[in-house]
């Protein structure tokens, strides 16, 4: 015990996903800043042995400790002290909370519009500035801002999604008083936080909730408003990759529109699961003459490879938009008969 406190958090960390092992660690350390990232691998690396009694240590204190963040984040920090000192004993408690709030520093904002229904949180933020709105749903569930964002007027609509866009840093002051409105108006207290929000991804994540003809309409105001952003939009909204995600009819429809060429040369960056979901959907003779040609190329540059890729996307759009294929989308559209 004495040697585990001992360690740094980063060798914490380390040790803790050495525990986990990688599939798991893999989908925590690629949301943590590349900084940390750079220690903790330098860690991971570098650590030669790990006893049991340590590993079991440094996950039960991860477990807690995410315990410690759901309670304050349920009801607040005597909520959480109260929950962890039955369970724990008050000092150890205190011990966890304070290391808690030494991690994070400040609550994740609009805490409670997040957990509230998407039809009560519609009646309140119906009338605001679309600007307001914006925030709002960048905080939000991208389940939740899509069934706003749908709920709204057509015109109002593109401006929150405009927005939404555009927006990147937001002053902590700017969402504290929203947030005070808004908890005021909901009858709640949640702590604010600070904000780097927004953005393309924040909007594809949303549009990607959303059903069709709302996607359509906020897509087509933005290639009249801003053709550049709209385009950005547009590639994001399906990648490469995400053609896994299509059913074999579609990816054989899709097949008949792409020369061979594209095909191989767009493979050559791709996964294998992707790279399956097309040789499957091929004649073994097609599917054997496909390898030879991405063989035959040997190396290529990655623009290359990109560029092909996203040839392929675009027919994929332009089918799925002619209503020949269906991409996987919320609301309505996610429903196939």
């Amino acid at each position: 015990m004495a040697k585990e406190n001992k360690l740094t958090g980063i060798q914490k960390a380390a040790i803790l996903f050495i525990t986990l092992g990688p599939e798991a660690s893999a989908g925590i350390i690629k949301r943590l800043p590349e900084s940390e990232i750079q220690k903790i691998t330098y860690e991971i690396a570098n650590i030669t042995s790990v006893s049991q009694e340590q590993r079991q240590e440094i996950l039960n204190e991860f477990v807690v400790m995410n315990q410690a963040k759901d309670f304050i984040l349920e009801g607040g920090l005597d909520y959480a002290r109260t929950l962890l000192g039955k369970a724990l004993g008050p000092q150890r408690a205190k011990e966890i909370l304070e290391k808690v709030t030494e991690a994070t520093q400040q609550y994740r904002p609009f805490a409670i519009a997040r957990k509230a229904d998407a039809h009560q949180l519609m009646n309140v933020i119906a009338n605001e500035h679309p600007q307001t709105i914006a925030l709002i749903l960048c905080y939000l569930q991208p389940d939740k801002s899509g069934q706003l964002l749908s709920s709204l007027s057509e015109e109002v609509q593109s401006e929150v999604a405009y927005r939404i866009a555009t927006m990147s840093n937001t002053s902590p002051m700017v969402v504290k008083e929203i947030e005070k409105v808004l908890d005021s108006k909901l009858s709640s207290v949640v702590r604010s936080d600070v904000a780097v929000i927004g953005g393309v991804d924040t909007l594809v994540d949303i549009l990607n909730q959303v059903d069709r003809t709302t996607e359509k309409n906020i897509t087509e105001v933005l290639e009249r408003e801003d053709p550049e952003l709209a385009e950005k939009v547009k590639e994001s909204m399906f990648v490469f990759e995400d053609i896994i995600t299509l059913d074999d009819v579609s990816i054989q429809r899709i097949l008949r529109e792409i020369e061979v060429k594209d095909l191989a040369l767009a493979l050559k960056g791709c996964s294998d699961e992707v790279a399956n979901a097309i040789f499957r959907n091929q004649s073994k003779r097609a599917a054997a003459s496909l390898k030879e040609d991405m063989e035959f190329l040997g190396p290529v540059r990655l623009m290359d490879v990109e560029k092909a890729q996203q040839k392929i996307v675009g027919v994929i759009r332009r089918l799925d938009e002619a209503g020949e294929i269906v991409l996987s989308r919320g609301g309505e559209d996610a429903i196939i008969l």
